[in-house]
């Protein structure tokens, strides 16, 4: 029996369990069990709290089909909402170590921002075909691969028909990306919808998804910062950065949902 935590940033929901003490050992199979809608709590993803040899904690994530996620902007803001609803510190700002990397995190009550980074250079104008329809893609990587669909009408795009079908498309093989059509309304504001890897679904928020589309539209000269972005959920997430991108900031609320114990079967 494992306590845990149901914590959802903007609508990016994740059942978050304290294994300082190591004694989840199968970590892919509570998650899928845990994330199951009706068998379980249901879930975007699993998250459990680690120690670090080198900074104040480590995140593991788990996706609904068992697969482990590099990084997840959501589920790093909700994890340290964990941290302060759990009082394991009285800081306002740690240092978080994930398979992608170590970031700084700030909590400010339900606001909890991220200092984002890239991971590699982003690759521009990518000629995706969906079977004779050609499509314009840019790839870049904020902690996961996304491609970003730059669109005029998010409303119009049938996410659970072509998300598939781009994330499995030989282009982004073999580890596939994520999907995100972005909006752009203005140098300011846009709107986004993300297909999701491991969920393999359309998810209310993605927050790498989010960062991932405003800094491509940002470098094209379609945004400037800072930029506000409607998810599905219909929350906005709030990104910032500066002329070079050397510095990246990503902010949004997280809520507490519930909490109980798992019965471990």
């Amino acid at each position: 029996m494992y306590k845990f935590m149901k914590i959802t940033g903007s609508g990016n929901d994740f059942v978050l369990f304290n294994n300082l003490n190591r004694k989840i050992k199968n970590r892919r199979q509570v998650a899928i069990q845990v994330c199951k809608p009706k068998y379980g709590i249901g879930a975007d993803g699993a998250i459990f709290l680690e120690r670090s040899k080198k900074t104040d904690y480590r995140m593991r994530i788990f996706n609904p089909d068992g697969s482990e996620a590099e990084m997840c902007g959501n589920g790093l803001r909700c994890l340290v909402r964990f941290i302060h609803e759990q009082k394991l510190s009285g800081k306002k700002s740690f240092l978080i170590e994930t398979l992608a990397g170590t970031y700084k995190t700030f909590i400010n009550g339900p606001d909890v921002s991220i200092e984002m980074f890239l991971i590699k250079k982003p690759q521009f104008n990518i000629r995706v075909d969906l079977d004779g329809n050609e499509i314009i893609a840019h790839l870049i990587n904020t902690g996961v691969p996304h491609a970003v669909i730059i669109v005029d009408n998010v409303e119009d795009i049938d996410v659970r028909k072509y998300g598939p079908l781009i994330r499995h498309h030989r282009i982004f093989q073999p580890s596939g990306a994520n999907v995100d059509w972005l909006q752009v309304i203005n140098k300011h504001c846009g709107k986004i919808r993300t297909y999701e890897r491991g969920v393999e679904d359309e998810t209310l928020a993605c927050g790498t998804g989010i960062v991932a589309g405003v800094l491509c539209a940002a470098m094209l000269g379609r945004f400037s910062s800072p930029v506000k972005i409607e998810a599905r959920s219909g929350e906005k997430l709030s990104v910032l950065f500066s002329k070079d991108f050397s510095q990246i900031f990503f902010k949004g609320k997280t809520r507490l949902i519930f909490e109980g114990k798992w019965i471990n079967r």
